[in-house]
């Protein structure tokens, strides 16, 4: 075989054992040298032949096995060094991409420990200290040897798993972006391919316009409208629960606070006060909303059905943070400005962080990534695209409320507690607060979610 048909590791393994051989001096055919002398030795020995005494030479078969165990043994421990240091290079090589000093460090001291190891089998063999290389039997040896080895190729293949979990990661990451863009870029088709239209340039329908409605799989229908409002009246939920809980734990009289929204209210229990702070938010947050502009400045731009309900498909399916990152000063991001400072007083953001720095970044322009202020986006982005996909309607949605003190009427309205007792000859209940305003779509009503003052609940 010549020198070309050896893989790498075998010309190591060639390399290290010469290596050894020459280091300890010590010829390959010892045995048959310890043979010839035993046969011819010097004349001592053969003086004692010919006193007819017999001399047996000394059984060969047990000593070749010994060191033959013993060569396995030895070349076993040096593929498992070979095997760890390719694995502690590897390591290395990982620790570059990306730079990491603290991990280059740690990998350069395996490749030394592992080239240390290598110098040591080369002493041990050198001193001929076979009690060091065969500490227990020369099978014992290679066992333990094959079990160093399987270790080292378990890491290099977890240094190696660990690296594709980082490429798959970013593949997602880019799958994920180049969605968007897609999404982005037959948004833009679209409106192109209308100005065409109307400017008479594009007379056929483009082939694969069946492929972009299939791609939104989304229809303008009733039933999506009443599932956006679930999202929004869920949203103004949510969003009270961590509103009235920094309120706890700043101290307020949360009674007094119901009271000073709408003080004319009779609660059946007081945990049924959080009613009034949702009702705060709701008033607030749908303000404006019959207007197409939603009392957000945004030039003169008249803006079609279809584009409203354009609108409502780019953003229902992104984080409202990232759209911001993206148009800090958009119109969604003028509005979720505009109502979060509605929404949240000077006073209760000042008792709640001890400062007004969040209120004055937003007020600047920006918009803070703080827990708070995240929230406040979720809660935004789901009134804006209701907005938005109420005008995506021909005719247009109309949004309908109901002021306090009004006789409950089970067509437009929904009690928000669901175990109210009325007797047949008592007086209809009145409305003590609207908590969700109602919608009236084509021929359908969309009843509006209120709190009825002074009945008493079922336990």
């Amino acid at each position: 075989m010549t020198p070309g048909d050896h893989s790498g590791e075998e010309l190591v393994v060639q390399a290290s054992l010469s290596l050894l051989f020459l280091s300890a001096e010590i010829p390959w055919n010892s045995c048959s040298y310890r043979e010839v002398m035993l046969r011819t030795g010097p004349k001592e020995m053969q003086n004692h032949d010919n006193n007819n005494q017999k001399v047996y030479p000394q059984p060969m078969d047990e000593s070749v096995n010994q060191n033959k165990d013993s060569m396995e043994a030895l070349v076993s421990k040096i593929f498992n060094n070979i095997s760890s240091l390719k694995a502690a290079y590897i390591q290395l090589q990982e620790a570059h991409t990306p730079y990491d000093p603290d991990k280059i460090q740690a990998a350069d001291k395996l490749v030394i420990e592992e080239l240390m190891k290598l110098s040591e089998l080369k002493h041990s063999y050198r001193d001929k200290n076979h009690h060091k290389l065969t500490s227990a039997t020369p099978q014992d040896s290679r066992l333990v040897a094959e079990i160093q080895e399987q270790q080292s190729l378990l890491k290099t293949y977890e240094v190696m798993v660990k690296k594709f979990q980082s490429q798959i990661q970013t593949r997602d990451s880019e799958v994920v972006q180049l969605q968007q863009q897609i999404q982005e870029s037959t948004q833009r088709k679209m409106k192109l391919e209308k100005k065409l239209k109307q400017r008479g340039l594009l007379s056929k329908e483009p082939e694969d316009s069946e492929e972009e409605n299939n791609y939104f799989s989304v229809e303008l229908t009733p039933n999506l409208f009443s599932s956006a409002v679930d999202t929004a009246y869920k949203s103004i939920h949510d969003f009270s629960k961590p509103l009235i809980n920094m309120m706890k734990a700043a101290g307020w009289d949360l009674d007094a606070a119901a009271n000073a929204i709408e003080p004319a209210v009779v609660y059946a229990r007081r945990s049924h006060k959080k009613y009034a702070f949702e009702s705060h938010i709701c008033q607030r947050m749908f303000s404006g909303f019959h207007e197409e502009s939603f009392s957000v400045e945004a030039g003169n731009l008249a803006i079609s059905n279809e584009g409203f309900f354009h609108q409502f498909l780019a953003v229902r399916a992104m984080d409202p943070l990232d759209i911001l990152s993206q148009n800090p000063d958009s119109v969604f991001g003028k509005f979720c400005r505009m109502k979060y400072l509605m929404v949240v007083h000077p006073k209760m953001e000042g008792s709640f962080f001890g400062n007004l720095d969040q209120r004055n970044y937003v007020m600047s322009g920006g918009h803070p990534r703080t827990p708070f202020y995240q929230a406040f986006l979720k809660l935004a982005k789901s009134i804006w695209t209701l907005h938005r996909l109420a005008y995506s309607f021909d005719p247009k949605v109309r949004v309908f409320q109901v002021r306090n003190g009004s006789e409950f009427s089970e067509v437009h309205m929904e009690s928000v507690v669901k175990n109210i007792i009325l007797g047949e000859g008592d007086q209809r209940p009145k409305v003590g607060l609207m908590v969700m305003p109602g919608f009236m779509i084509g021929g359908s009503v969309i009843q509006s979610q209120v709190y009825l003052s002074g009945v008493e609940c079922a336990e």
